[in-house]
């Protein structure tokens, strides 16, 4: 079904960056043992790993695993764009010295999903046309640097409580940026959180996917998320994620059209949910013998 295809699981289901609290006791070595024990090849840079990439390449090189991208949390619409480009350049640089192809750039200017308050309404964040054009200029900068200097692909990720949420807000941004520099993080998650067809977005930007997400939803979760104007922390906490195969998200028509497309690159797991309630290792292997059983992966 795919071929040159690296399957993943993301740091999130272990410790929560944005919510310490949540597994605060466990250690990045359970996180990557686990990953690499529950059968996955590779995992994204968590807030407990490593700085120095001789230290963390030993560790996942003992556990034959791989990094495969990085968070980056843009501020183009409210900084200057040489901020940006400053902080960009130094985790570029860790991510060439441990081997990853793909950063995730989210721009975070207002954005509500580390915050306590609703995320819907009026609260959700919304960009100017100036801001508009501050986001995608700076980046398709951004995008053309990553590639032409290290040859890592600069994906976006589109995101609950952000300025870019929404299929049109998705495709906004898409429309106004290079696609040889900037590619999407395709999060079905995302998506269907925020009441989009995650496949019809799918077939829309296929061929710009330099990323994926799978990302599972409790839609029961979802819907009392919306009625009651839960936050995006109330929402992970209630355990509106979970990993493919436990929730409502139909992932083998995205599985399909990824493939039909030819995709390369990742398929990373990722969903926040509290490990005192989903134990990491359980929900890991969950994922993974799903996605064996739907792919042949």
């Amino acid at each position: 079904m795919f071929n040159n295809v690296k399957l993943g699981i993301a740091p999130i289901g272990w410790t929560n960056d944005d919510m310490p609290q949540l597994g605060g006791e466990l250690t990045f070595e359970q996180m990557v043992s686990e990953a690499a024990l529950a059968g996955f090849q590779g995992t994204e840079v968590g807030g407990k790993f490593p700085t120095d990439p001789a230290v963390l390449n030993k560790a996942l090189d003992l556990r034959g695993i791989k990094i495969a991208s990085q968070w980056f949390s843009s501020f183009l619409c409210s900084t200057p764009y040489e901020e940006n480009e400053e902080a960009f350049i130094e985790q570029l640089d860790f991510l060439e010295a441990v081997g990853a192809s793909r950063i995730n750039v989210c721009e975070l200017t207002r954005c509500l999903f580390a915050e306590e308050c609703s995320m819907f309404g009026e609260n959700k964040p919304i960009a100017t046309d100036e801001e508009w054009d501050k986001l995608t200029d700076g980046l398709n900068k951004l995008g053309k640097l990553s590639m032409e200097q290290y040859g890592i692909r600069t994906c976006f990720h589109h995101h609950m409580g952000t300025v870019v949420q929404t299929s049109e807000e998705t495709d906004r941004m898409m429309s106004n940026t290079d696609p040889r520099y900037v590619f999407l993080c395709y999060d079905t998650g995302h998506f269907t959180f925020a009441g989009e067809d995650p496949l019809a977005m799918l077939k829309k930007y296929v061929d710009r996917v330099g990323h994926v997400h799978l990302k599972d939803m409790r839609l029961p979760v979802v819907e009392e998320a919306r009625k009651n104007n839960w936050s995006f922390l109330q929402s992970v906490r209630n355990g509106a994620f979970t990993v493919p195969g436990d929730g409502n998200v139909d992932f083998d028509p995205v599985f399909k059209v990824l493939s039909d497309a030819g995709y390369q690159g990742w398929l990373l797991v990722e969903a926040e949910q509290d490990p005192a309630k989903a134990n990491p290792l359980e929900y890991a292997i969950k994922g993974r013998t799903y996605i064996r059983e739907h792919t042949g992966l």
